[in-house]
């Protein structure tokens, strides 16, 4: 089967290689007009541009990589869908590259990334975030790169959610249900989510006039093992919780095994909410109430605003999405 070139593209429209060019570059000096007989004829003849050639002409390498060092799958997934939406929205590839961001050749191990596939842009996610050996390394070899919920966005370009706000309101709705013995596990204290999330429950418990139980508060890693121990921990407790608030659904859904396994009812003896709105969210018994974070969208505002720069199409910025609360069966009123 003969590939179809943008030759045959450029003849089927009646005008030059170099305006079907423009028009794969999403050029905005093309003619409405002009665009859409481009992309009619693109699809009907299913034209599928070299990544090579676009390459060689235009000095990138259509790609864009996705790093993280974050133990939640599900929230990798969801921000791995989003960042590909967009990518494939500019014709742009994806690469994934896990790290472990305290390995003492971490910054080595992201400059050979650099060298090897040569990204047009990254796509940080917490922690990676906020090292600041990683920023120093993008900012010396000029690599533009978009954050997503930075724990010090000043200066970037990326996504970011009311986090301590939305942890506040959880907080809140288990307080509507009558807890007052509210115990939060918390997230790594290296992600600006964790720090935003304890502050958060601790706004909570101040507005309802609740003062805080070190003993009620207890250290997670936002993973599903991370939750498991916590809520062991909370349940050897003389005087349990009611509530239980972790600060992410895979600790959330690690605690609801943890009380499975002790016999204890969710939501009838202990209430647990958790913070994200994962997929896992809604596949776990009973369904977890959590806080929605639109996590694919905030991947893919984060690679729109990156490819803004990368493409120079526009002014980059920080950009900020909405919270929703997902009220489910895992919480209720205090029996």
């Amino acid at each position: 089967m003969t590939r179809v070139t943008i030759t045959d593209v450029a003849r089927a429209v009646g005008t030059s290689k170099k305006t079907i060019s423009r028009v794969l570059n999403n050029d905005p000096n093309v003619s409405a007009s002009m665009r859409q007989s481009v992309l009619a004829a693109i699809s009907e003849l299913n034209y599928r541009p070299l990544t090579s050639a676009r390459s060689l002409a235009t000095n990138r390498s259509f790609m864009i990589g996705l790093l993280y060092d974050n133990r939640s799958p599900s929230y990798i997934m969801e921000v791995q869908a989003g960042v590909l939406e967009a990518c494939e929205a500019q014709h742009y590839s994806m690469m994934v590259q896990p790290l472990v961001s305290t390995a003492a050749d971490f910054v080595e191990r992201v400059e050979d990334i650099l060298s090897r596939q040569r990204p047009d842009g990254l796509i940080l996610t917490p922690p990676l975030t906020d090292h600041p050996q990683l920023l120093d390394c993008l900012h010396r070899n000029g690599v533009p790169f978009a954050s997503i919920a930075p724990r010090h966005p000043e200066g970037c370009i990326g996504v970011m959610l009311r986090e301590r706000e939305a942890a506040a309101a959880m907080v809140e709705h288990l307080v509507s249900l009558g807890h007052r013995r509210i115990a939060h596990i918390l997230g790594d204290p290296e992600h600006g989510a964790g720090v935003w999330r304890l502050a958060g429950y601790r706004d909570g418990l101040e507005r309802a006039g609740l003062k805080e139980d070190p003993a009620y508060m207890v250290q997670g890693r936002f993973s599903f093992e991370s939750g498991v121990a916590a809520m062991r921990q909370l349940l050897a407790l003389p005087l349990r919780p009611t509530a239980v608030f972790a600060g992410d659904d895979d600790m959330a859904v690690g605690a609801i095994w943890a009380a499975a396994e002790a016999g204890v009812s969710i939501p009838r003896d202990i209430s647990i909410c958790g913070f994200d709105d994962t997929t896992i969210a809604t596949q776990v018994w009973p369904p977890l109430t959590t806080v929605h974070q639109p996590v694919r969208e905030m991947g893919r505002r984060a690679t729109q605003e990156l490819l803004l720069r990368v493409l120079n199409k526009g002014e980059a910025r920080m950009v900020e999405v909405d919270y929703k609360m997902r009220i489910r069966a895992s919480t209720a009123p205090i029996s």
